[in-house]
């Protein structure tokens, strides 16, 4: 939670809100490329890329 809470106090002091979006699209495309490991639906996730 300290990494996060870094992380905003580095883009509030710098104003660099434009990383926001970045981070969050990372964090999603990870969690649906773990989520997806053991699934039926993981052949379809694998033609995204």
């Amino acid at each position: 939670m300290s990494f996060l809470a870094e992380l905003w106090a580095f883009m509030r002091v710098r104003k660099k809100f434009w990383l926001l979006p970045i981070f969050l699209m990372a964090l999603l495309l990870g969690v649906l490329l773990v989520f997806s490991q053991g699934s039926a639906v993981a052949p379809f996730i694998y033609t995204l890329f």
